[in-house]
């Protein structure tokens, strides 16, 4: 199994960033990285681009931390409410999911993707909730929202009646009794 060493001129996930410096399979480089141009064979003369990578690397990095704690600034300022249809007792028709928050925050006038919203598990609750967003490995921001009903809740009609099970359960003993 032949191994070879390669030079990371685009970011890959799992395997590193920019400028790194690399050992994968011979196949998986000959046949993926270089072709894609995503890599390139590690000489003495690519040697150099190492400290050019890596320096553009350090400095993409940073403009990405500062936008993303610029968007952080953004985001603590929104408050979002959702107005949900509901029926007897303010249980919610549908849920409340993180396309509805991307739109709903696109409709704010913030632009952000949409894989970033962390909400484990779609809203089917009236209420205050929050979010989780993840805008950079080190930029995180909780994202309070409202989920309110558009209509006036009604209160569950209940009636107390006994169950015809339990009625003819109580008979069924009875006769059994008198039997013994």
């Amino acid at each position: 199994m032949a191994n070879s060493e390669v030079l990371l001129v685009k970011p890959v996930e799992g395997l590193g960033g920019e400028g790194d410096q690399v050992k994968v399979r011979a196949g998986y480089a000959r046949n993926f990285l270089l072709p894609r141009k995503i890599a390139v064979p590690l000489t003495g003369a690519n040697r150099k681009q190492v400290d050019a990578l890596k320096k553009r690397r350090a400095e993409r990095e940073q403009d990405e931390l500062t936008r993303a704690q610029d968007m952080a600034k953004k985001l603590e300022q929104v408050s979002l409410a959702f107005a949900v249809k509901t029926g007897e007792g303010g249980k919610m028709f549908g849920a409340i999911t993180s396309n509805d928050i991307h739109s709903k925050l696109g409709a704010a006038g913030i632009d952000l993707d949409k894989k970033k919203i962390h909400l484990f598990t779609p809203v089917k609750m009236l209420g205050k909730h929050t979010v989780k967003v993840k805008l950079h490995a080190d930029v995180s921001v909780e994202l309070a929202f409202d989920v309110v009903s558009e209509n006036p809740i009604e209160p569950v009609a209940t009636e107390e009646k006994p169950s015809e099970k339990s009625e003819k359960r109580g008979e069924w003993r009875s006769r059994k009794e008198s039997r013994v």
